[in-house]
């Protein structure tokens, strides 16, 4: 592999058409215009994805959508999800992607009935170690129930070297990533999501890249690019006028998926902002927030939207 794994990698949405079914015109057009957008990666299948609401025929097309354009692409790397309960689905999925052509793999531990510590780390081990690609690890207590301690994932790295990623979820992250590389001495890079609510912080404690969602990306790629060539005030002002926003939307997994697919067709990208129930019913003011947001960052998100 000669795609690295760090900078803004975006989790792709999954785009409806107005009667719920899979719209892959948009789908593809998403992917196209984060492609366009000054991504390092994308990743599929996360939860901004709404894995839990597709159809195995569906997850199979848009596997075969992504990798079609991130595998002529030279420098954006595909990033898989693997979310099966058990390790024998887990790894005929992971197994399935590294075959299509996927530059790495994002594997959710094991939740569901509250496994133990020892069933959960041995479905990473096996998963991992099925296949050749880099791995991380999603790490998200909040949502899981799942406490691992820093020095269990280097233990696992030890074990299988591919596992090299730990996307972190915990609230606040920061401090669990400054364990992570105190106990890994550099051997484990972090990741981050959660929109990215925590930038500033992890950022400075050596997190290799940010897992956003993906309807307003160009800010977050301008957000790493201030950061990385040291212009902290630019990168402050507006990381700080983006905040209130990001704040509000990541109260709840569905709102922000709601929030995100509701830009994503204001501003062109998709045809429908259908989200498949259980969903997020936004309100008045909710939809007053969100063209506030698209009129006050109006010049970073120019719409190119070809719908």
């Amino acid at each position: 592999m000669n795609k690295e794994i760090k900078g803004v990698i975006p989790i792709a949405a999954a785009p409806f058409t107005e009667n719920g079914y899979l719209d892959e015109d948009s789908f593809q057009q998403m992917i196209r215009h984060l492609l366009q957008a000054g991504i390092h990666g994308v990743t599929l299948f996360g939860m901004a994805t709404e894995f839990y609401k597709l159809t195995d025929k569906e997850r199979g097309r848009m596997l075969r959508l992504l990798l079609d354009e991130t595998n002529n692409h030279p420098s954006v790397a595909s990033m898989i999800s693997v979310t099966d309960h058990t390790a024998e689905n887990a790894i005929s999925h992971a197994q399935q992607a590294e075959r299509m052509g996927a530059d790495s793999l994002m594997l959710l531990p094991p939740f569901f009935l509250q496994p133990s510590e020892h069933a959960i780390t041995e479905h990473i081990r096996k998963v991992a170690d099925s296949v050749d690609i880099p791995v991380i690890v999603q790490y998200a207590p909040l949502q899981t129930n799942v406490r691992i301690p820093p020095e269990v994932f280097l233990t696992l790295h030890e074990k299988v070297p591919n596992i090299q990623f730990i996307k972190v979820e915990t609230q606040p992250p920061g401090r669990y990533i400054t364990s992570l590389m105190d106990h890994s001495q550099g051997k484990l890079g972090a990741l981050v999501g959660y929109a990215g609510v925590q930038m500033p912080d992890v950022l400075e404690r050596r997190a290799v890249g940010i897992q956003p969602g993906c309807s307003f990306i160009e800010l977050y790629v301008q957000l790493y690019q201030l950061f990385q060539s040291g212009e902290k005030k630019g990168f402050h002002t507006l990381f700080q006028k983006l905040l209130p926003y990001i704040s509000y939307w990541m109260q709840g997994i569905e709102l922000i998926i709601k929030a995100e697919k509701v830009i994503l067709y204001k501003r062109g990208i998709i045809a429908s902002d259908y989200c498949r129930s259980p969903q997020y019913t936004l309100d008045n003011i909710e939809m007053k927030m969100i063209d506030r947001f698209l009129e006050q960052f109006a010049d970073e998100l120019r719409n190119e939207g070809r719908l």
